[in-house]
């Protein structure tokens, strides 16, 4: 338990977190790469160009102090970003070395303005909320381990099958190159798969969904090729594009996430997705249609055009399982075939227009999946639309970041 002067303490930086927190997360990734390089192994090197892993970071640490006196009110991000953690084999000796380099940050950001009382109050306060991450990441490592076909850290997968889906998007079939079995997930659940890249210094991961129902013996992930081939994301995407073949061999961690599908809720729900947003839907469209085929579904997708689309066919099949299956896409710039699919819906965005056409039940289940721009237009769009907020789930591909933020 922290003492009343500790929370009244952190509390009272608050205020400077909230102008100086990505300033000092900055500052914090820069010296703890420095120190730890092979850290560099851990984390995703796009996700720190883009800024996007430090404003995640700020985020967090604003959200501990404001609420350090009320810790459960963290625990569904705790459990979000433990879930990160664990397909990321972050363990708990990584904790000394996160608490040593954030108190050197706000230290080095503060100056003077962080005197002793400070700090020491943040170490106190760290070591509890390190607790609680450690805690809650030791449960799910336990999980993995025990589950049937279950593992802990990474695991060599072999690249049985690669699929052309759409111009822009190529699916990998992994099996077990110890020809065991593999656990199960839930829909909606990804995977970090692993790489050592020619020219590369560090390992590189990324995280995919699983874009096919579970039960399978193998996994399905579905990745888009980047345009820009030099950045880090899309040195990575282009890689697996153009070098990964079956027969390769890649590393896997067991599936995590808490962006899943309610086995349990048989109300009408709304899969809404954006680009290759669509993938952690094709694992919850084949999960409904294999157990619930009863269930009223909306799978709305949108993209530039069908040709950059992923799994038309597949969807189309679908619909002879499901009884009360409506599909609907949406696409920025149609080509010709296009405008003749019978499931294409109108040119343009999803707006607020769209969902009062045709969104009849707003207590249904909406999940929402796509780049930050189309999350924010469709989260916010639901909001204003009048869906309340526990009706409506999504994910980020990355760090969360706040979407009432430009």
């Amino acid at each position: 338990m922290l003492s009343e002067q500790t929370i009244k303490i952190v509390k009272s930086t608050v205020p400077v977190l909230e102008v100086k927190g990505t300033e000092i997360t900055t500052v914090f990734y820069k010296n703890m790469f420095k120190k730890h390089p092979e850290l560099l192994h851990i984390f995703n090197h796009a996700n720190q160009q883009q800024g996007r892993q430090q404003a995640a970071l700020a985020n967090t640490v604003y959200a501990a102090a404001k609420n350090i006196d009320q810790l459960h009110v963290l625990i569904p991000a705790v459990k979000q970003i433990a879930h990160k953690h664990r397909s990321l084999a972050i363990k708990p000796e990584h904790y000394p070395i996160v608490g040593e380099s954030l108190l050197g940050a706000i230290k080095e950001v503060l100056g003077d303005a962080a005197t002793d009382e400070i700090i020491n109050a943040w170490a106190e306060a760290y070591g509890v909320i390190a607790d609680v991450f450690i805690n809650v990441e030791k449960e799910m490592y336990q999980e993995a381990a025990e589950q049937k076909g279950g593992w802990i850290d990474y695991r060599d997968f072999i690249v049985a099958d690669k699929v052309k889906e759409s111009d822009v998007i190529t699916s990998f079939y992994l099996k077990p190159a110890d020809g065991g079995e593999i656990a199960s997930f839930l829909p909606g659940q990804y995977i970090t798969i692993r790489l050592k890249m020619a020219g590369e210094k560090f390992m590189v991961n990324r995280q995919y969904s699983l874009s096919h129902m579970p039960g399978n013996e193998h996994y399905r992930i579905s990745v888009k090729r980047e345009a820009e081939p030099d950045t880090p994301e899309g040195r990575v995407s282009n890689y697996l594009h153009d070098k990964v073949q079956a027969g390769d061999i890649i590393e896997a961690t067991a599936p995590a996430g808490d962006f899943i599908l309610d086995q349990n809720d048989h109300n009408p729900v709304y899969l809404i997705s954006g680009g290759v947003g669509i993938t952690p839907f094709m694992s919850m469209i084949h999960w409904i249609a294999n157990e619930q085929p009863e269930r009223e579904v909306h799978f709305i997708h949108a993209a530039r055009n069908g040709n950059v689309q992923a799994f038309k066919e597949e969807l189309a099949n679908l619909k002879g399982d499901l009884k009360n299956f409506k599909l609907s896409y949406i696409y920025e710039d149609p080509t010709e075939a296009d405008l003749q699919n019978s499931h294409f819906s109108k040119q343009g965005y999803i707006d607020k227009q769209w969902f009062s056409e045709n969104v009849k039940d707003k207590q249904g289940q909406f999940h929402v999946c796509g780049p930050v721009p189309f999350l924010r237009a469709v989260v916010l769009g639901l909001r204003d639309f009048g869906v309340e907020q526990d009706h409506i789930h999504y994910e980020f591909f990355g760090p969360a970041l706040n979407l009432e933020e430009n």
